[in-house]
């Protein structure tokens, strides 16, 4: 068993590099369809754990923490922990026109601008934005942290929504990223009006994905469009779909109508990735290849898990 007190970002790529080695595609042509298809034989769950007041709790052991799979304790062989160490942010920022209104964009900005104030060393970025059907990457992953802030400025909204497309294709893009410790973080005002993709062919996609996603939803006061005859204003916000992203990957929702709110959020989803733990577990048993379910159990006081719902591939060993 592997103990760490740190993320090595060395060991880590290892890992990540011996997941990807043994990923199973299902060819699939561009826009990502429902029908792709991956399963994995090394999985990593990278979780975060907070007590009753929602502060991280940093001290927990190996022997604290029971991993299961469809309800079956599983052998695990490798346990982390991060303190403090750095991460790699993948921003997707919402360029679509809807994003023109009621200060969204200027709170999309200030967002960012909170993100990469609060950067530690080896931190790195990458920043993609999405418009008219299409995600473009606008920044690789770096260091220099003006770069990105001077091209979120830069970005001028137009064009109809498509952010379940754009999504889609984002776990893969954050494996660019140096570092073991991975998220997306999502700024939109949650509104597609444009995907190919539908919410469950997303939510199907992201099943087995190991980065976690923190949409940031962010909303004016009252509806910035007009919806179809038959269609709520709350359908067409997609807040239950950023909510379900948030909970199937791990990573934490937050909904922010006022600018001056965004920070907090930021130190919020900063708070989570300085003090993650990962585990890591071969999943080379037998059966079919599915999702499975991914579920923690900690010994000790009652406290709070957020990890990512599951993977997809063969059922793991069983533990002993």
């Amino acid at each position: 068993m592997i103990r760490l007190q740190q993320f090595t970002p060395a060991l880590l790529l290892v890992f990540a590099a011996l997941a990807m080695a043994e990923v199973i595609p299902t060819p699939s042509p561009e826009p990502v369809r429902a029908t792709t298809s991956v399963a994995v034989s090394y999985v990593l769950v990278p979780f975060v754990v907070t007590d009753l007041k929602g502060l991280p709790v940093r001290n927990l052991r190996e022997q604290d923490v029971t991993l299961l799979v469809d309800g079956t304790p599983v052998k695990t062989d490798l346990f982390a922990r991060s303190d403090d160490a750095p991460v790699s942010f993948t921003i997707l920022l919402d360029g679509s026109g809807s994003m023109d209104l009621a200060g969204k964009l200027a709170g999309a900005r200030a967002a960012v601008s909170a993100l990469v104030e609060q950067k530690i060393p080896g931190d790195d970025f990458a920043l993609f934005v999405f418009a008219e059907g299409a995600v473009r990457e606008v920044v690789s992953f770096t260091e220099d942290t003006a770069r990105v802030v001077t091209a979120v400025n830069a970005v001028k909204p137009f064009g109809r929504t498509a952010f379940f497309d754009a999504l889609a294709k984002m776990p893969d893009k954050s494996l660019l990223g140096k570092n073991g410790s991975r998220a997306i973080i999502l700024l939109t005002d949650g509104i597609d009006n444009s995907s190919e993709l539908s919410r469950d062919d997303l939510a199907a996609l992201l099943e087995g994905v190991d980065v976690p996603v923190y949409p940031i939803g962010l909303r004016s006061p009252g509806p910035p469009v007009f919806p179809a005859p038959g269609q709520s204003v709350e359908a067409l916000l997609n807040l239950e779909i950023l909510g379900h992203v948030a909970r199937l990957t791990g990573g934490r929702l937050s909904i922010v109508d006022e600018a001056s709110l965004l920070p907090d959020s930021i130190r919020l989803i900063e708070k989570d990735l300085r003090a993650q733990y990962l585990l890591g577990f071969t999943a080379a048993g037998t059966g079919p290849v599915r999702f499975r379910r991914i579920a923690l159990r900690l010994s000790g006081p009652l406290r709070a898990i957020r990890v990512r719902a599951g993977y997809k591939g063969p059922a793991p060993p069983a533990k002993g």
